[in-house]
């Protein structure tokens, strides 16, 4: 079997995931393995990849990774060496925090934009200089990149950063035949999102303001990211690929009168 497989379209790639431990990165390693490559899966959270591994096999590589360490990012992209050599990676590890600008502390604002956007650049630097010509690397960003929430500006801020810096790198790298493109997903129910679905009316929001009037799962980006890492998208480099159900046509929840909401109940 070969890339071309329709059944198994990444045989014989080796991908690196970072937040492979769950949610939509453990989506995308499942994904992949399951097209046939074989996934160096990273995280800070080991008994998360442990599991993972535990579920899918030697197709698996966990490593512990803290995108927010260079020299943590370069170690887990050297494991793809022994295996092949690496074909994919996808910048996925992220999180965000809700704070009016005002009383945002700062270490938390740098946390965030460390994290979200430094993280990213960090994976990519790294992803690129231990890549195979040809390859594919793909960021995950935002419906936050585009549009603006009240209350997220570090993550609205980084994802909007991921977009512009997908761009630059797909400019960059192209020379070597490595594809970079950007994921922008909606609401995805993952524990990372998590608070959403606890605060009364959000999620009922969000489902308001996608034209196809629900939220995602984590497979919706996994399919993104696999065709993105295929050879289907041969010819696509530098896009930002909206995953958002129609959202990024509306208009984004507003969250201050959610959050104000559940103060009131809580009073």
């Amino acid at each position: 079997m070969n890339e071309t497989d329709p059944n198994r379209p990444l045989a014989d790639r080796v991908a690196l995931v970072t937040g492979a431990a769950s949610g939509i990165g453990r989506a995308t390693a499942i994904r992949f393995v399951h097209d046939g490559a074989t996934v160096v899966a990273a995280d800070i959270d080991t008994s998360g990849l442990d599991r993972l591994a535990a579920e899918l096999g030697p197709s698996v590589h966990p490593v512990e990774c803290d995108v927010t360490s260079e020299s943590s990012v370069e170690s887990a992209c050297a494991v793809a060496a022994p295996l092949g050599g690496l074909h994919i990676a996808v910048a996925n590890a992220g999180r965000g925090t809700y704070s009016p600008i005002v009383d945002h502390p700062t270490d938390e604002w740098r946390s965030i934009i460390d994290l979200c956007l430094t993280g990213v650049y960090l994976t990519v630097k790294h992803a690129a200089r231990a890549m195979r010509d040809g390859g594919s690397i793909i960021t995950i960003s935002s419906l936050n990149g585009t549009q603006p929430s009240a209350g997220m500006s570090a993550y609205c801020a980084a994802k909007a950063g991921v977009m512009m810096f997908t761009k630059v790198a797909a400019m960059e790298l192209g020379a070597r035949g490595i594809r970079v493109n950007a994921i922008a997903p909606g609401l995805v129910e993952t524990n990372a999102t998590s608070t959403f679905f606890l605060i009364p009316g959000v999620v009922d929001e969000f489902v308001e303001n996608t034209t196809l009037g629900r939220f995602a799962q984590p497979d919706d980006i996994a399919a993104m990211a696999a065709f993105l890492a295929g050879p289907d998208s041969g010819f696509v480099s530098g896009a930002v690929m909206a995953v958002d159900g129609g959202a990024s046509t509306k208009r984004y929840p507003d969250l201050p009168a959610a959050f104000a909401r559940l103060g009131g109940a809580n009073e």
